[in-house]
């Protein structure tokens, strides 16, 4: 990958008036396309590159293709006091998302934990930017989705098990939110996916080439398999995300989902959002005051390295994504290529 000093910058600004208006373009609607904006935004920002504006292309292609709805009505197909499963009926995982945090958020509110999962959804971005949703409300918030066979369940050959990403985040106070995002394998198969684009090696302990060989090449690895978190307990955690992602909402059994670049077919993703309202237990300004504590606590331990700093869960990104705003975004070559063709094919102004 190339270094921030090599790649572009863009003020982000600039990049989210780029890809709301090509989502414009396509036919998405003005309230639609600024969800999965500042779902792609929330990535990149972060430096989550795999997840951000790269996936712009294979979004439309995917519409293009006729394999995903540009626009569907999500429906409810179980509605209780705090409880709710959505259909989105093959559109944008974003918006789909988006309302089922949103009803979750509300149904916390009566009942002090709303779950709301979701059918027969795609893709759908960083697990982290929906939990964010649940922290301004001042809950904490949990997200789970499941995705196409990347891993073999320990003790098998066979890939199976997704990636299948854990986002849960938690509100401080002075202090940045903590917010843990993270996929089940080493690494997430997005970033084996840029790196392939970008023309990039791998670091060994990331996959396996199709004959079962740790590999440094990202185009094997992507044809082979990924390794599991922690082994039997990276692989079980998948399991289980698959199950409460796909079996529980009857969208898919467990290796049933398509990669979001498998243009044979609907995704067929299925996705899991829990928000828990801190006030029934506490008082969410002691909440956040003691998170505080614990946090300050933690960051004047001494560091592993001389001078060093601590940093908490998600810190490392939320900071990277204030320094990004004020600064701009960096965008490698490969990548502005791509938008500006996706731009052209759509009659929207190019990314300069």
């Amino acid at each position: 990958m190339a270094s921030e000093k090599e790649k572009k910058l863009f003020p982000a600004q600039k990049v989210e008036s780029f890809c709301s208006q090509v989502l414009t373009k396509a036919g998405l609607s003005s309230e639609s396309a600024d969800i999965v904006t500042k779902s792609l935004m929330c990535a990149e920002l972060r430096g989550v590159y795999s997840h951000g504006v790269v996936r712009l292309e294979t979004y439309l292609q995917r519409i293009e293709k006729g394999i995903m709805k540009l626009s569907a009505p999500i429906t409810t197909e179980m509605d209780a006091p705090g409880v709710a499963l959505l259909n989105a009926n093959n559109t944008f995982g974003q918006v789909a998302g988006y309302k089922a945090m949103q009803l979750a958020i509300e149904k916390a509110k009566t009942c002090g934990n709303g779950v709301v999962c979701v059918k027969n959804s795609n893709h759908f971005g960083v697990a982290a930017f929906y939990a964010g949703m649940a922290v301004e409300a001042n809950m904490v918030g949990w997200v789970f989705t499941h995705s196409s066979p990347a891993m073999a369940v320990f003790g098998t050959k066979t890939p199976l098990i997704g990636t299948n990403p854990i986002a849960i985040a938690i509100p401080a106070g002075k202090h940045l939110p903590i917010v843990l995002d993270m996929s089940t394998s080493v690494v997430a198969r997005g970033k084996i996916r840029y790196s392939a684009l970008t023309g990039q090696s791998i670091p060994l302990g990331w996959a396996r080439d199709p004959e079962g060989n740790p590999t440094q090449d990202a185009n094997l690895a992507l044809k082979g398999t990924l390794e599991p978190v922690g082994g039997p307990k990276g692989s079980g955690l998948s399991l289980i995300i698959d199950i409460l992602s796909g079996v529980l909402t009857n969208t898919v059994l467990t290796g049933g989902v398509k990669t979001v670049t498998d243009m044979s077919g609907p995704g067929r993703t299925g996705h899991f959002f829990m928000a828990l309202d801190i006030s029934k237990f506490i008082d969410p300004d002691l909440f956040k005051a003691n998170l505080d504590k614990v946090i300050t606590d933690i960051k004047a331990l001494p560091p592993v390295n001389e001078g060093g700093k601590v940093f908490m869960p998600g810190e490392i990104e939320l900071l990277a994504e204030i320094k990004r705003r004020e600064e701009g975004t960096p965008l490698d070559k490969e990548v502005v290529d791509m938008l500006n063709g996706v731009a052209a094919r759509y009659g929207a102004a190019p990314l300069t």
